[in-house]
């Protein structure tokens, strides 16, 4: 039945995908020609709606080449979306080649921008709708798909509480089979020697393989009975709380080789496009907010003795030391170097809690940024008295490190910043160094802009 409803889901979005393409091309059209009052004479809208017609094909085989008709169940909408703009770049490169080889060069460029814009924000809303729906139609109790679990340890318990924390998914576990009656909230089915009969009489849409390592010998046999049901099979490797959230699959001579720390930034191009938007990005916000900062230091000179910049040791990419600059908010004391910052921390000044209060003090760094100290985005850098504490009590974390630290950062938008767990801290900060792309960065320095600025601190 799941594949069913996976095909029907599949054809509809198809469908929609190039009625959306067809009604992008159309709009595109309008908003050149008639909101813009483009130029007389041009190409007529009859003429974009057969190009439409002709790209409709070339946008549904880049979006399947993509992976835009596979389910999307366990991933985030943000994923699907950062697809679609990558197959909507390409579809918008290879129509501009064609044009240009077979001379068909009268089109309106501006039009063909419109066209992207459109198209990618219709096809990235509807699809956002079918989640939506589908959530809903999925918490009723309908959509299910239906998973046998093998396993009863710690790993298949966390599991079955997973799918049964967020019903939206859409996962039903049938039963588990194990070695020992275990699990709580899912029905027994028997031993592991019953696999082939469970398969036979539930026909499940998955198999979930949760085996602890002193079981992991028994996977063969399940693979083997999986694969001649022709029942889909998924695996949590024992050690799955030492992977990446996307591992990265290496091949020597034929033996698969698993990257334990995927960093996307390892990438020389991606390395190289992050540096110079840090670049252009420090540049135009110090131009942008150099009265602020004139009018900040002014500020800081008045309200008490001591320099306009504070600077202070932290530790960066690849535990290396740099100085960090911000604008002085604390009267001058000799234990700044050890003492961790609080809301109400006595040694601020009046005017150090207000530029705090609205992260101003943090302006400066823009000038670590240039250095290549630090990144507009990235996780936030520590002082090398609480990196050597935290290194040795919070797990993974020095894995931060391996990144340029940032002005903010995936924590610090989501309210991990200042006096708060440290532990969370580093989760976040781990996903973001995981998964990177452009458009997270983007992503967080949007959420940085309007929720990020203002924090709790008491002026």
């Amino acid at each position: 039945m799941i594949k069913e409803n996976q095909k029907i889901l599949n054809d509809f979005n198809i469908l929609t995908d190039g009625v959306a393409i067809l009604i992008a091309m159309a709009l595109a059209y309008v908003v050149r020609f008639f909101v813009m009052e483009g130029e007389s004479g041009h190409i007529t809208l009859a003429i974009y709606i057969q190009l439409a017609f002709i790209v409709i094909p070339l946008y549904l085989l880049l979006y399947a080449g993509f992976g835009l008709y596979e389910s999307f169940r366990r991933k985030d909408f943000s994923k699907e979306f950062s697809l679609i703009i990558q197959a909507n770049f390409l579809g918008i490169v290879i129509l501009l080649t064609c044009l240009f080889f077979f001379k068909w060069l009268d089109l309106s460029r501006w039009t063909l921008v419109f066209f992207l814009l459109f198209n990618t924000m219709g096809t990235a809303t509807k699809r956002y709708f079918v989640r939506f729906v589908l959530k809903k139609y999925r918490q009723k109790g309908f959509n299910i798909k239906h998973n046998l679990i093998i396993g009863s340890g710690p790993l298949a318990k966390e599991y079955l509480e997973a799918i049964n924390k967020n019903k939206a998914l859409g996962f039903s576990p049938i039963g588990y089979l194990a070695s020992d009656r275990v699990l709580m909230h899912a029905k027994y089915l028997g031993n592991y020697d019953q696999i082939d009969a469970a398969l036979e009489t539930f026909n499940p849409d998955e198999v979930v393989v949760a085996l602890e390592a002193a079981e992991f010998q028994l996977l063969p046999k399940v693979i083997n009975s999986c694969e001649k049901a022709g029942t889909k099979l998924c695996v949590i490797p024992f050690y799955s709380k030492y992977m990446p959230s996307k591992p990265y699959m290496d091949d020597m001579e034929g033996i698969p080789l698993i990257n334990i720390r995927r960093i996307p930034l390892d990438n020389i191009l991606n390395a190289m496009v992050k540096r110079a938007i840090d670049i252009m990005g420090s540049l135009c916000l110090l131009l942008i907010l150099s009265p602020v900062m004139i009018v900040t230091a002014i500020g800081t000179k008045i309200s008490s003795p001591g320099p306009i910049i504070f600077k202070q040791e932290r530790v960066g990419l690849n535990k290396d030391l740099f100085t960090m600059y911000k604008f002085r908010s604390m009267r001058v004391n000799p234990i700044e170097s050890t003492a961790w910052t609080t809301l109400a921390d006595p040694r601020k000044t009046k005017f150090g809690s207000l530029i705090r209060k609205f992260s101003i003090d943090e302006l400066p760094q823009f000038f670590n940024v240039l250095k290549g100290d630090m990144s507009l985005v990235g996780p936030r850098p520590e002082r090398p008295f609480f990196v050597e504490q935290f290194k040795e009590t919070i797990p993974l974390y020095m894995v931060k490190h391996q990144v340029r630290p940032g002005i903010t950062g995936w924590a610090q938008v989501n309210g991990l910043r200042g006096d708060t767990s440290i532990e969370k801290r580093i989760q976040h900060d781990i996903y973001y160094i995981e998964n990177w792309t452009i458009l997270f960065d983007i992503k967080i320095l949007f959420r940085t802009l309007f929720k990020g600025i203002v924090n709790e601190e008491k002026i």
